[in-house]
């Protein structure tokens, strides 16, 4: 097969110059466009982290209403998986759980429990990516009383 055609009795085809200024274009635009994308797996991994959050309030105000209490900070968030046994041990303690299991934060961190909580009845926390108390970004803490954010 030909691949470039004649005009003139010249070849037709790309100048170095043109597949330079094409390169350089492309470059231009990945520079802009690769830091948005590479941002986007820390974001979703913040909308995971809130998801679950919330997946666990539900679980703990169905805890409340068969047992007319949260569980304690010592029992945790363990008592929505199996029957506590020890503190206030809840008498209507539903069968096979409230949750199947309890789900790690997205960075691989245990979520955290408090009650009283010190930004309501409780709270529900992860410490972010970095697994450390506060932080910006990524690194924030994500918790039930900041769920809006």
């Amino acid at each position: 097969m030909q691949y470039m055609k004649r005009f003139n009795g010249k070849s037709a085809g790309f100048t170095l110059i043109e597949i330079l200024v094409v390169v350089v274009i492309l470059s231009i635009l990945a520079a802009l466009i690769v830091p948005k994308i590479m941002d986007r797996p820390d974001q979703a991994r913040v909308v995971a982290a809130k998801s679950d959050i919330r997946a666990i309030e539900g679980a703990l105000k169905l805890y409340r209403l068969d047992n007319s209490v949260y569980p304690t900070t010592e029992q945790g968030l363990q008592a929505l998986v199996t029957k506590p046994q020890t503190g206030d041990i809840p008498g209507n303690w539903k069968s096979g759980g409230y949750l199947d299991r309890l789900p790690k934060d997205p960075w691989g961190h245990e979520y955290q429990y408090l009650n009283p909580g010190l930004h309501g009845e409780y709270d529900i926390f992860s410490y972010g990516r970095d697994g450390q108390p506060g932080g910006e970004g990524v690194d924030a803490d994500i918790g039930s009383w900041n769920l809006d954010n």
